[in-house]
């Protein structure tokens, strides 16, 4: 059995009925609108989303979700689907998990009012509901989002990011989203309760792990997720970089980002870069700092009592940082 599928075990029942009630979270007057939106569900990707909610809602409140936690994981996913469909827009990208994206196949304007139809759809389920705490919580978490790419291009034009400034790009940028998938899971069982902060952090922390993880995809041949050195090419200071960076002399130092400024296309130059970053221990003081996020997170959930969830929940940790792709 596949690692994700053992996860999902738990709470088998409540994924099915989760996709149904996300299909008609989804429905619309507009022919064209169920058409497109048709296709999203089609291809929907693993759902780390919707599992991190159900899983967390059913560890703290010992095994029982309700109506809540349902609207809570469909509105993470209308909305997180919204900024999917526009991220596709703004990097001009043809494809999303080896499919066509919607901008490929309707073009921008339709793929932006697509993106805006979701963005509202999740925030009337709220608001019809009244789950304003959820809603509170999701809404944080785009606003970071936002903040964290802007940050991030803010950045990047000068290619000086301290380690402190990439673990708030990361933590914005990634983290905030798992962050309140699992405090969602949390506030919908047990609103006000520590249970809700505990969970967000242990989400964040989580976070900080897979995007880590992420980052040293790029410096080894064995990943199938995405072609070795992509970052560099795209010119993201990455943690494995910012390390050789800062453990450097000047002379290399400047070799190093004229480097990723000017000579990105370069596959020999790139491979130098990526020798480099691996000689001076970028990759293994990364590593050190992803076990680290890695275990935070398993000890804010060492003390609840032992069920198939919380086993399903530490099972995901570690897959985050195990993961091939």
């Amino acid at each position: 059995m596949k690692v994700t599928e053992q996860i999902k075990q738990p709470i088998m029942q409540e994924m099915e009925l989760f996709e149904k009630k996300f299909r008609e979270s989804m429905s619309s007057k507009v022919a064209l609108l169920n058409r497109i939106t048709h296709y999203i569900v089609n291809r929907k990707g693993k759902q780390m989303r919707p599992m991190f909610v159900f899983l967390t809602a059913k560890m703290v409140s010992g095994g029982t979700v309700n109506e809540r936690t349902y609207r809570g994981a469909a509105v993470i996913e209308l909305i997180h689907t919204a900024t999917l469909v526009h991220d596709d827009v703004v990097d001009d990208s043809n494809r999303r998990r080896g499919f066509f994206s919607i901008n490929a196949l309707w073009k921008n304007k339709i793929a932006v009012l697509v993106g805006d139809y979701l963005l509202s759809k999740g925030l009337l389920l709220s608001i019809d509901n009244g789950d304003f705490d959820l809603l509170r919580i999701i809404s944080v978490a785009v606003r970071e989002m936002s903040e964290g790419e802007l940050l991030q291009i803010e950045k990047a034009r000068r290619l000086d990011i301290t380690e402190e400034v990439y673990y708030e790009i990361i933590r914005q940028k990634t983290a905030t989203l798992i962050a309140a998938c699992c405090s969602l899971g949390a506030a919908s069982v047990h609103p006000d309760s520590h249970d809700v902060e505990r969970m967000r952090k242990f989400g964040e922390l989580i976070g900080m792990a897979f995007q880590i993880k992420d980052d040293l995809f790029d410096y080894t041949d064995d990943a199938i997720g995405k072609p070795t050195g992509i970052d560099i090419k795209e010119q993201k200071m990455t943690l494995p970089l910012i390390y050789a960076l800062n453990n450097c002399t000047k002379e290399e130092k400047r070799w190093v980002i004229n480097s990723v400024k000017n000579h990105n296309k370069d596959k020999k130059r790139v491979k130098e870069v990526i020798g480099f970053v691996k000689q001076k221990g970028g990759l293994a003081y990364a590593e050190q700092k992803m076990v680290q996020f890695q275990q935070d997170a398993l000890q804010l959930i060492s003390g609840y009592p032992d069920s198939d969830f919380k086993a399903a929940l530490t099972l995901m940790v570690n897959y985050v940082i195990e993961r091939k792709i």
